[in-house]
């Protein structure tokens, strides 16, 4: 039995816990907020059996084995960092920190206490999108060439709310962009070439974004976030003998068609059950099972890999958060 705590009492910890009930040998055990209110409220409308008024104090919970950290992006170096100091195996919700530094902090932190990290990019524990990679393994389309994504939201949002607040880590690129950029550098790798432009709002984050990336084998990818307008929320991956689409939304496709040159198209269906945020816990005890320190789903190499784009894009398009 894998003993869960989650750190934060917003939207993003209520679906993690309502999936957690899915994952076989999973407990959720204590909720930690800044307030006892926002922390015993949780616990009510959850069952959850502790609630505690602090994150140290729900990292020191002797009984926890893992940690969910749910906190908006401007708190996630803090929360894990003591999430860590308490001993525990930690999942940090995504982006992992604002920057390439303070990421790499955490994952040395890490490493150095012989503790679990993982970032929560769900999408990359998703069954369906680890099909779609290993039909591209086995050459289902060929050679990749482009990589298509886009994520955007209607909004509008007032200045304090998380989306824009600038001290809360707010704009469309760390938010919404981290999808199609994980997305690319999932099929890709890292880009050699990054070229980007965004709308900045008067609190100074993005808007909205556009990014174009290459690669020297002469791959590119089109990517969009914005919170101006919803968009289709959908990819697409194109390979010199076929094509691979990806619905809304496409970081948790309820299916994929696959183009294969000459062949009519082929509807793979998604077998998902819940939110699909329940793979990500399923992996994190799978590797606590098995006494790894890192996922080889999400590795600590591609967390700070798509951090240090998007430290690249952020400067690019003038966004700063020191």
């Amino acid at each position: 039995m894998t003993r869960w705590g989650i750190l934060a009492t917003g939207n993003i910890a209520a679906r993690f816990a309502e999936d957690l009930r899915l994952v076989p040998g999973a407990e959720l055990v204590a909720v930690g907020s800044r307030t006892r209110e926002s922390a015993e409220l949780f616990a009510r409308r959850h069952d959850v059996p502790r609630a505690y008024a602090s994150w140290a104090e729900l990292a020191a919970d002797p009984d926890l084995d893992a940690i969910y950290v749910a906190t908006p992006h401007a708190a996630h170096h803090e929360a894990a960092l003591a999430c860590l100091a308490g001993g525990k195996a930690v999942l940090v919700e995504k982006p992992c920190t604002l920057d390439l530094p303070t990421t790499t902090e955490l994952v040395e932190t890490a490493r150095d206490r012989g503790l679990f990290l993982m970032e929560a990019m769900w999408m990359r524990t998703n069954p369906l999108i680890l099909r779609v990679l290993e039909l591209i393994r086995d050459g289902a389309i060929g050679e990749v060439t482009h990589v298509r994504a886009d994520f955007g939201v209607a909004g509008p949002f007032p200045p304090e709310h998380r989306m824009r607040a600038r001290t809360l880590g707010g704009g469309a690129l760390l938010d919404l962009g981290v999808y199609p950029l994980s997305l690319a550098h999932l099929v890709l790798g890292v880009p050699q070439h990054v070229q980007a432009w965004a709308k900045l709002t008067p609190e100074a984050v993005d808007e909205n974004t556009g990014m174009a990336l290459g690669w020297d084998s002469g791959a590119v990818a089109t990517l969009s976030c914005g919170m101006v307008g919803a968009t289709a929320i959908t990819a697409s991956i194109t390979g010199t003998t076929g094509r691979i689409d990806l619905p809304e939304l496409f970081f948790r496709p309820a299916h994929v068609v696959l183009h294969r040159a000459g062949a009519e198209p082929e509807t793979i269906p998604a077998d998902l059950t819940g939110g699909g945020y329940q793979y990500e816990a399923i992996e994190v005890q799978r590797c606590l099972a098995a006494g790894l320190t890192e996922s080889p789903l999400v590795p600590h190499a591609a967390t700070l890999e798509v951090m240090g784009l998007i430290d690249d894009i952020k400067a690019r398009i003038g966004v700063s958060y020191a």
